[in-house]
């Protein structure tokens, strides 16, 4: 193993401390130097302009209830506006995704339909090749290419960028480009890859698209690259109204007084928060990985990243408490029983997993379990379950939501936003 393959955990360390500290610095940073210089992106290393918390968040290693309040406690609403924006948009993605679960399934399906057509393209199979290896020649872009597979991130003014000239300019598949990003982004869900790339190629919101021109390339990256040969027009890819939303289900309850094993899962490693106290949780079972059916992470450094996520949380929670703490590497039936098992218990809680790997798996694992007389339920943040019916239109009227959903998770009285 080369010391490139450990450079995304040198970049975001696997631990809930570090990403404390690192919450802790960014905060005096959070209000207007944010919004001044949050799309600029000067390079590797040289990042102190964004928070660089994306990673800790999408996993919740860092939930986005306590990034905020650590941020509300020194800057007004009006003032952090646009990194408490930035937060709610990955909000809003989920909640979106989750009254159209269809989309996430058709994404899937266009995007083995398009690796199959790549196998009777020796060209397109060679294009891809070049474009995943920076191998195309594009000032800027092979080298976002080089860091987002060395690190697992990239700026997310270079992602919009990358994704407009991968469609646009190289003319490949849109669906491959978003998979690319979910096998290499540490901070990548369905959700936000997925709309975003529907976005820039002009599905998600009929008619806009995104263009990457290199004037705004050459200001944002502050002189480093000005690409030449980039297309001039981006017209969308096709024309698809976006499926209308259906109702949340609603949010499950624990059941009163029943004994149960609390599982953990990577689209949220702070689930033992919403467990009440006095709950009779006899183990704690903190899953490394998705459902063998339904595989997760996608790509090997996330993986390693997820993984070790997964052991930080066991080791604090085996620290914190008098609970027996488990790691199983695969969130599979056959371990999850042996534990209910061991353990006496015939209900499993966890926490509800946005439309994707992990909700597919937690599906399929609860049909597996309930033919055996064992419950699993699936508790629904409140973060969440306040937000994501707002998500039924544009970002522009979920925003008006904002200074309400900052009162209800009691992070201050409302105070309007700017329009």
């Amino acid at each position: 193993m080369n010391a490139r393959d450990d450079e995304h955990l040198i970049l975001f360390p696997p631990k809930r401390g570090e990403a404390l500290a690192r919450l802790e610095a960014f905060v005096p940073n959070a209000g207007r130097r944010y919004a001044d210089a949050r799309n600029r992106d000067p390079g590797p290393g040289l990042r102190d302009n964004v928070s660089m918390l994306s990673p800790y968040i999408r996993h919740r290693v860092l939930t986005e209830q306590e990034v905020l309040a650590a941020v509300l406690r020194q800057h007004s609403p009006q003032v952090a506006e646009k990194f408490i924006q930035e937060v709610f948009w990955r909000t809003y993605w989920k909640g979106w995704l989750q009254m159209r679960p269809q989309v996430w399934q058709a994404f899937l399906r266009e995007r083995d339909a398009d690796r199959e057509l790549l196998e009777r393209s020796p060209g397109r199979r060679a294009a891809l090749a070049c474009a995943e290896e920076g191998r195309t020649g594009i000032d800027g872009f092979d080298d976002w290419a080089r860091e987002l597979v060395q690190t697992g991130y990239l700026h997310n003014h270079a992602r919009m960028w990358f994704a407009s000239i991968w469609i646009f300019t190289l003319r490949l598949p849109w669906s491959l480009g978003a998979d690319f990003f979910l096998r290499h982004l540490l901070d990548a869900d369905p959700a936000s890859n997925t709309l975003g790339w529907r976005w820039v190629a002009g599905i998600q919101t009929p008619g806009k698209t995104y263009l990457a021109q290199p004037d705004n390339i050459e200001k944002f990256t502050g002189g480093r690259y000005r690409p030449k040969g980039l297309a001039s027009q981006a017209q969308p890819i096709r024309r698809e109204a976006p499926p209308h939303p259906s109702p949340l289900r609603p949010a499950a309850a624990l059941p009163s007084r029943r004994p149960a094993i609390l599982l953990l899962h990577g689209d949220d490693f702070a689930a033992h928060e919403l467990v009440p106290p006095g709950t009779d949780v006899r183990a704690i079972v903190v899953a490394a990985n998705g459902h063998p059916d339904h595989p997760w992470p996608f790509g090997r450094r996330a993986s390693r990243f997820v993984a070790s996520l997964a052991a930080d949380t066991a080791n604090r929670l085996t620290r914190d408490g008098k609970t027996k703490v488990h790691i199983i590497d695969v969130l599979q039936a056959d371990a999850l029983r042996r534990h209910c098992g061991h353990n006496q218990v015939r209900t499993i809680v966890t926490t509800e997993a946005p439309v994707g790997p992990l909700a597919d798996g937690l599906q399929r694992l609860t049909r597996e379990l309930a033919g055996e007389g064992i419950d699993v339920v699936t508790l629904r943040r409140r973060w969440d379950d306040l937000a994501w019916p707002h998500a039924t239109h544009g970002f522009f009227r979920f925003r008006r939501q904002i200074p309400e959903l900052i009162s209800y998770n009691g992070l201050g009285t409302p105070e309007p936003l700017s329009e």
